[in-house]
């Protein structure tokens, strides 16, 4: 069995995102319901990234827009070959011993391509502090180990008191079960990361920051004598110019009116998080075009909220870009882009050929290497 501390990566997991949460669109802040959320259009993004060749592809979880995030993996199983699926489960959203049965199956349908985004945020209708909030998230992921590791869930905490076997709840990958996710800023979220996640996942920062937030983080897991992988989510815009991709951010922004950018940044759940806090002072900090740092172009945070900035550029300045990132020990990026079909099949075309891609359950011994997949005919995956 592979431990953290023994991985030695060649390569990047490559991701791109499935709006489930009506966060598609031609123009930010601009509702075209073309692109609105729905089994259709969300369905076909995924099928056309697997084709492509991604990785892996995040699903994220919404109540005010959403689709539900396992019911729509679930429906997209039988209908992809290669792609990973990344899902988002809010911590007792589920009890865990269903949540856990509920993982397994999805596992044992999927084959193995199941992995976990950790969310420790509010559930909707409800409201805890912090602590509570990750003491609840903390002893959902003890349970859901217990349930992959032991032959007996016994677990006594204050949310949950259980003494289950767990045969009904075994996974199809093996070693730990699928691997977890986690983007969080406060304290007590990395903690949690630090102890019990695989990918700590960060949204996008000046490179100095995001060393520091590496370097803090390895230092927390080393505590619990762990060590964790880094993924960045970050939006793309890559063009054959420069300036053809910068005429198109700006165009991004040429409909949006500021009241209605706040408006949809607002309605988000996480809106009062560390995190999105982060991504309004990376906007304070750019200049009048709203880049921060060459190439990283923060208008995106002007009309939604979580991940806020892109990357922007040439295929050579984006591939630089990448690899500088994976030189800091950034192994696993999550894309998307506005409309996320057009801008999937963009990165694919001009940057995924020059990647080595990799795909992390494999990496960690979880699920047996795949014979190499040919996406568009193209020859062996790297």
């Amino acid at each position: 069995m592979k431990t953290n501390s023994s991985l030695k990566i060649d390569g990047a997991e490559i991701s791109w995102f499935a709006p489930l949460c009506d966060g598609d669109d031609d123009f930010l802040g601009h509702r075209n319901p073309i692109y609105k959320s729905n089994w259709e259009n969300t369905s076909s993004i995924v099928k056309f990234a697997d084709k492509l060749g991604y990785r892996n592809i995040l699903c994220p979880s919404s109540y005010q827009v959403g689709q539900d995030t396992l019911a729509f993996v679930s429906g997209m199983g039988p209908l992809t070959k290669q792609i990973n699926f990344l899902a988002a489960i809010r911590c007792g959203e589920i009890h865990p011993p269903m949540l856990a049965r509920a993982i397994a199956t999805l596992d044992h349908m999927l084959k193995g391509r199941l992995t976990l985004n950790i969310i420790s945020s509010d559930l909707p209708g409800t409201k805890l502090n912090s602590r509570e909030r990750y003491m609840r998230s903390r002893e959902v992921i003890e349970i859901l180990k217990q349930s992959w590791n032991q032959d007996e869930i016994n677990f006594h905490g204050k949310f949950y008191k259980l003494n289950l076997p767990t045969a009904p709840v075994k996974p199809y990958q093996q070693n730990g079960g699928p691997l977890l996710y986690f983007g969080g800023y406060s304290p007590e979220g990395i903690d949690l990361c630090a102890e019990h996640c695989d990918v700590y996942l960060m949204w996008p920062e000046t490179k100095e920051k995001l060393q520091e937030l590496m370097n803090n983080m390895r230092k927390k897991a080393a505590s619990y004598n762990r060590y964790i992988q880094f993924g960045l989510r970050v939006h793309v815009i890559v063009r054959e110019t420069e300036k053809e991709a910068r005429a198109y951010a700006e165009s991004l922004l040429s409909k949006l009116n500021i009241d209605v950018g706040t408006s949809l940044r607002n309605r988000s759940q996480d809106i009062t998080s560390l995190g999105v806090a982060r991504q309004s002072q990376l906007r304070e900090q750019a200049d009048e075009k709203y880049y921060v740092e060459t190439n990283l172009w923060t208008g995106i945070g002007l009309a939604r909220s979580g991940c806020g900035a892109a990357l922007v550029g040439d295929p050579d300045q984006i591939v630089s870009k990448l690899e500088g990132y994976i030189e800091m020990g950034i192994h696993s990026f999550i894309f998307s882009g506005y409309p996320h079909l057009r801008e999937c099949e963009l990165f694919a075309k001009y940057i995924l050929p020059r990647i080595k891609t990799i795909s992390l359950p494999e990496v960690f011994g979880r699920i047996p290497k795949k014979t190499p997949y040919s996406p568009l005919g193209k020859g062996p995956r790297n």
